[in-house]
């Protein structure tokens, strides 16, 4: 699984996958490569591994979106970017149903879709100095795709204050949240990890891929019906007059005509 990614390294080591999110020049942001090499990697998982472990390389877990995809976005027609929404539902989709117990690493930033990410796994470590933003709506746009997986996460009271504003918030309010389990410092995150890891590989494997499905079963796993409706009205705002706005003045590093009044 090592081979064959352009922008991931995945490697394993003793029943333990880690997957890395590997455009560090790019602050590891989203794209439509990493978006459909992420749904790929998730989508095998092999039979046996125990526990998988997603970071990314670098100083910064994820900056969210990437600029020249967003540019890119900016310019699609309302199919092309139903298209790309899916594509984006899909990979959610596939990392939140992991079948093994999957552990985040996170450090520095997490925005936007990363924190959806970070929604979809079973353990999540931060380092204190990460900060974190539901950028959508400065962009025009909304955090829809990833809403069913972050507001499960967060409750709905919380996501009403961040997701409207977005504002950018701390390590320490991401665990009082429930987004994170455990803030640690930024020079113990890996040993903080490694821990956990341990900690997950005593549980008898079958019994831990069964009490991944149960809490799914119990909780509800997030309708394919929410997955389309949030795919589509992202690409409707991406495509309204407001959302080219968002996208091109994220695109040429200036404020949106809105905040310019």
């Amino acid at each position: 699984m090592a081979k064959g990614f352009k922008y991931l390294e995945v490697r394993r080591r003793a029943g333990v996958l880690y997957i890395w999110l590997n455009r560090p020049n790019e602050r590891n942001a989203f794209d439509d490569v990493l978006i459909t090499e992420l749904t790929q990697a998730f989508s095998r998982i092999p039979e046996d591994i125990r526990v998988v472990v997603l970071g990314g390389r670098g100083d910064v877990f994820c900056a969210g979106a990437d600029l020249e995809y967003m540019k890119r976005v900016g310019q699609m027609g309302h199919e092309e970017n139903i298209a790309d929404a899916n594509a984006l539902a899909e990979m959610l989709a596939m990392v939140n149903d992991c079948p093994v117990p999957l552990v985040g690493r996170v450090q520095k930033a997490a925005f936007g879709g990363a924190i959806g990410l970070i929604a979809c796994c079973d353990s999540v470590f931060a380092s204190e100095d990460t900060v974190f933003a539901f950028s959508e709506v400065r962009l025009g746009l909304s955090p829809a795709t990833i809403s069913p997986y972050v507001i499960a996460k967060i409750g709905e009271n919380t996501a009403r204050d961040l997701f409207l504003s977005g504002e950018k918030w701390d390590a320490k309010r991401a665990k009082e949240i429930g987004l994170v389990h455990y803030v640690v410092k930024p020079d113990v995150l890996d040993s903080a990890v490694n821990v956990k890891v341990k900690e997950l590989l005593k549980a008898g494997p079958k019994a831990a891929r069964a009490t991944k499905r149960l809490i799914a079963d119990v909780t509800g796993s997030v309708a394919l019906a929410m997955r389309d409706s949030t795919a589509r009205l992202i690409a409707e705002l991406r495509a309204s007059e407001e959302g080219r706005e968002g996208l091109t003045a994220f695109a040429e590093k200036r404020k949106p005509s809105w905040m310019e009044k």
